[in-house]
C-alpha cells in the first residue's frame, strides 16, 4: 500500500472524506469542514505530498488562512506545511535512505516517495529550523545543505 492510501485511511481516522475532482483554482488540494479535495490527474505521490497537507491543515490550522497577506495566516501555513514534512519525510528516513545507499536528490525523492519540489521544501524548512546539522543519534547526523548523512562510528 502507498503512502496516498495510507494517508486516505489516516484521513479516516479524523472523519474526513478525500475526494478527488477537478479544482477551478490552481489549488492542489483544498479543505472545507470534514471534506478534502484533491486535484485529478496529478501522480499519485503528488497527491500524497498535498493529502498529508490538508491533513494537517485539519488538524492544525482554524479559519480561512487562502489570504496569505496576514501574518497570523502565513503562520499557520507554516505550521500544516512543517507538519506534512515531518509526517512525509521524518529524520529517521533520511536516514534509512542513506543506509540504502540512495544519492541524489532525485532517487531521494523517489525512495520517499515524495516529490522533488517537496523535498527541497521540506530541506529548506529543516534548515531554517535546525540549521545546517541535525543529530539524530549517536550515530547519524543529517547535513542539510548539501543534504547528506554524516555516519560515526564509536571507538571501541
Amino acid at each position: 500500500m502507498g503512502k496516498y492510501d495510507l494517508l486516505i485511511e489516516e484521513a479516516a481516522t479524523y472523519g474526513l472524506q478525500v475526494i478527488e475532482k477537478d479544482f477551478k483554482s490552481e489549488a492542489k488540494g483544498l479543505i472545507k469542514g470534514s471534506r478534502i479535495g484533491i486535484r485529478k490527474g496529478m501522480t499519485t505521490i503528488d497527491k500524497a505530498c498535498t493529502l498529508a497537507e490538508e491533513i494537517a491543515h485539519y488538524s492544525i490550522t482554524v479559519g480561512n488562512i487562502l489570504d496569505q497577506s496576514n501574518l497570523g495566516n502565513r503562520k499557520q501555513e507554516l505550521r500544516a506545511r512543517q507538519w506534512a514534512f515531518h509526517c512525509m519525510i521524518p529524520m529517521d528516513r533520511i536516514v534509512q535512505a542513506h543506509k540504502a545507499r540512495v544519492s541524489g536528490k532525485h532517487d531521494l525523492a523517489e525512495f520517499l516517495e515524495v516529490t522533488e519540489e517537496f523535498l527541497q521544501d521540506a530541506i529548506d524548512r529543516y534548515t531554517s529550523k535546525y540549521g545546517l546539522f541535525l543529530k539524530v543519534d549517536e550515530r547519524f547526523t543529517i547535513r542539510f545543505d548539501p543534504l547528506g548523512v554524516l555516519e560515526f562510528f564509536p571507538e571501541n
